[in-house]
């Protein structure tokens, strides 16, 4: 068995790594490399691979540069199956025909520039008829489902905690009697964090393959970053100013609203000055993306649960406003009044939010607030890194606006979040590779793991293949299906217990026919059905209270 680091290995962008058995060609993400124009020119170099040999894709998350290039690889000979969680499969929907649509246009830009100047014309990465023939071979699985892609290989997405659907995944790989058992931790969340459940702890691996994007540094705590905003934006509204928020559609846009909605509701000391304070998401993905959030309330944390059920919807406020047409987003720039404005993309790299950093950025009163990670080459690093001046759409513009950098928002795990997680395991893996970070955060974070776990993880930098080795067992059946511990029952009993009391009946009972002798195949079985119930009735649930609310309005307006 080998593993072929194909992507991520150089930075932290084009997520994609090849396992090669002895019978099947696996795909771990697919992703585009992001960053300027050295990386963006790496999506149009051929694959590491034949696309047409890989039997399926295993996608981490829906983020482009784990999924971006999926359109591609179709493109370009495969044609098997796409495997991800139901709730990244939702999410892909919006994200990748965004993505081909985006590609279509920068396409037909360049050429009619070529035809002023007679140069070649280029085609798109790939079209929006490339992406939605892509999407129909995404096959959805929920969280913590053991699922069987072929009789040699097996699968469970576990939550990440990074975004809506974000999953480590757990694979075991079966070679004649041999068998090892990989995990590919896709990109690690933060503990504690709004909206989202936190990283799953894996007890045993032989090999893991996992991110390190920020290996070398801790954020903030989340609370500072959280109470630093709300300064920022009574502040800058105070002066008559504008916050505009660079954000990424998927993830940060949706815990911004869930920050905002708490604003709102728990400060009653500046309740009147928050009233006159509206919040624009400008970004018609991040709009779209909100409302499959909406729709996937069962992989939310116990927090954000217990608002639904109390009838409180944590995605929505009264000052919030969704802007989806042009006219809208520049009607924004128009009006004076100040204002939060929350626009993709993330990096300043593309959409909207460049529009309104020229508007915004050479006027002292105004704030840009970045709550993600900027990566190298990026627009806007340039900014976090204290550029005084920049072109946008061939003006020059002075950067006289307050630059704000509140990485207690990132989705992704910081050095001792990263820590945690590898030192979770209660068997040591033979191999740590570290992927998915700048050099200088990889090194640092290798380095770390060494002298406290004693491992000895190998770093990537660039295109690299290793050997992995199988170890015998008796019977891959019975290593997969071991007894069920104490532990993993009562964790199902649990699971049982907590789903919407419409099905009490039904599991209760479920819940008598489990002995303490419960048989791990058994087991299996009856946790896939507990999570297909609990996404069918948290969803009911989310729901019924949007008919609730909605019932309410029109009997106040009758």
């Amino acid at each position: 068995m080998k593993i072929k680091f194909c992507g991520a290995t150089g930075g932290v962008t084009g997520s994609c790594h090849l396992l090669t058995t002895l019978n099947h060609q696996i795909l771990l993400d697919c992703g585009q490399f992001q960053g300027g124009k050295a990386q963006d020119a790496l999506n149009y170099e051929p694959f590491q691979f034949e696309p047409s040999e890989v039997e399926c894709v295993i996608l981490s998350h829906a983020h482009i540069d784990h999924c971006g290039r999926l359109p591609l690889l179709m493109k370009r000979g495969f044609t098997g199956p796409i495997y991800c969680t139901s709730a990244t499969a939702d999410l892909l929907e919006v994200m990748l025909r965004d993505s081909g649509y985006i590609h279509e246009k920068e396409a037909e830009w360049k050429n009619k520039k070529a035809d002023r100047t007679g140069r070649a014309k280029v085609e798109p990465l790939y079209t929006l008829k490339d992406a939605e023939k892509c999407l129909l071979q995404v096959k959805p699985i929920l969280y913590d489902q053991l699922v069987e892609l072929t009789p040699n290989v097996k699968i469970v997405f576990n939550d990440a905690g990074h975004i809506l659907g974000s999953a480590i995944t757990e694979i075991w790989v079966k070679e004649e009697d041999k068998e090892a058992k990989i995990v590919f931790s896709g990109d690690l969340g933060m503990t504690e964090r709004p909206i989202l459940r936190d990283p799953t702890i894996i007890k045993k691996a032989d090999y893991v393959i996992m991110e390190a994007t920020y290996g070398s540094r801790n954020h903030p705590k989340n609370s500072a970053s959280i109470e630093n905003l709300l300064k920022i934006v009574l502040e800058t509204t105070k002066r008559g100013g504008n916050v505009i928020i660079p954000s990424f559609a998927v993830g940060r846009t949706q815990e911004l609203i869930f920050e905002f909605n708490k604003f709102y509701e728990e400060h009653p000391e500046v309740k009147s000055q928050l009233d006159k304070i509206m919040v624009y998401v400008d970004s018609p993905m991040a709009t779209t993306a909100t409302e499959v959030f909406r729709k996937n309330a069962q992989v939310f944390d116990d927090e954000t649960k217990n608002y639904i059920l109390k009838g409180d919807n944590p995605l929505d406020f009264q000052n919030l406003r969704f802007t989806r047409s042009t006219a809208e987003s520049q009607s924004l720039n128009m009006d004076k009044s100040p204002k939060v404005i929350i626009s993709a993309s993330g990096m300043c790299e593309a959409g909207r939010i460049r529009h309104h950093l020229k508007h915004n950025l050479w006027d002292s009163r105004n704030s840009i607030v970045f709550v993600g990670y900027q990566g190298e080459g990026t627009l806007g690093r340039m900014l976090v890194e204290g550029a005084k001046e920049v072109t946008l759409f061939g003006e020059v513009i002075a950067v006289n606006a307050e630059i704000h950098n509140l990485e207690g928002f990132s989705g992704h795990a910081d050095q001792n979040g990263l820590f945690s997680w590898v030192a979770g395991f209660q068997q040591k893996p033979s191999k740590v590779f570290i992927v998915h970070g700048e050099t200088e955060s990889k090194e640092t974070f290798a380095k770390l793991i060494k002298e406290k776990l004693e491992l000895d993880p190998i770093v990537l930098t660039g295109v690299a293949e290793y050997d992995l080795d199988t170890y015998d067992v008796k019977n891959f059946e019975e290593a997969q299906l071991e007894a069920a511990t104490d532990a993993e029952i009562q964790n199902l009993r649990q699971t049982i217990s907590t789903i919407h009391s419409d099905l009490e009946k039904i599991l209760y009972n479920t819940d008598l026919a489990m002995g303490n002798n419960l048989k791990a195949d058994k087991l299996v079985r009856i946790n896939n059905l507990a999570q297909e119930l609990k996404k069918t009735t948290l969803n009911l649930g989310s729901v019924v209270t949007e008919l609730d609310k909605g019932e309410k309005k029109e009997t106040n307006a009758q």
